[in-house]
């Protein structure tokens, strides 16, 4: 009897096994698209503005809080169109469970890498909104609207990528447990 619950084990019934490699391709592709979308607004928020008679820039170049969290969702677009790729071929020839806990591990350190981008931006656009009266930073959102705009839009794209890693990793970490010692 012991016999035949570890082949159940072993193999999977077909139609959770094409559910998980639904989920993960579907996930996979809003983290593209979203981490694709939050790198392109960020990429492209400028604005200028004009403070006694002075023609001032605000871009996301300007910050290295900014600059990380582009370069962030550059870096997550780039390895969710690779594991896109990747969860294709293996949906199509099966991937051995042992073989989850490397998506896992992949997927957790986006999640942190775009988790790590969207805190500093956030961290930053929250000065930039509310200002640093201790500091003497003022609020500069009043004269940037339209750069500050772009900026919280792609925060919330940016987070949603981060949960679509969350996910990611839950379902994987969730197949990793099938793995026979």
């Amino acid at each position: 009897m012991n016999h035949i619950g570890a082949k159940s084990i072993e193999k999977p019934p077909m139609k959770s096994e094409k559910h998980f490699i639904f989920a993960q391709i579907l996930l996979r592709i809003l983290a593209t698209a979203f981490t694709l979308t939050a790198a392109c607004l960020i990429l492209t928020s400028k604005e200028t503005f004009i403070v006694f008679t002075v023609e001032v820039d605000a871009r996301y170049s300007y910050s290295p809080a900014l600059k990380f969290f582009a370069f962030a969702n550059i870096i997550g677009c780039a390895f969710s169109v690779f594991t896109l790729f990747l969860a294709f071929i293996f949906g199509r020839k099966g991937l051995h469970p042992d073989k989850y806990f490397y998506l896992f591990i992949h997927d957790m350190i986006m999640m942190a890498l775009l988790l790590a981008g969207c805190a500093s931006a956030t961290a930053i656009g929250y000065v930039a909104k509310y200002g640093e009266s201790h500091s003497g930073w003022m609020p500069i959102c009043d004269s940037v609207a339209k750069f500050c705009h772009k900026t919280i839009a792609s925060l919330g794209f940016s987070y949603f990528g981060v949960i679509s890693y969350l996910c990611l990793a839950i379902i994987l970490a969730n197949q990793s447990r099938k793995i026979q010692l």
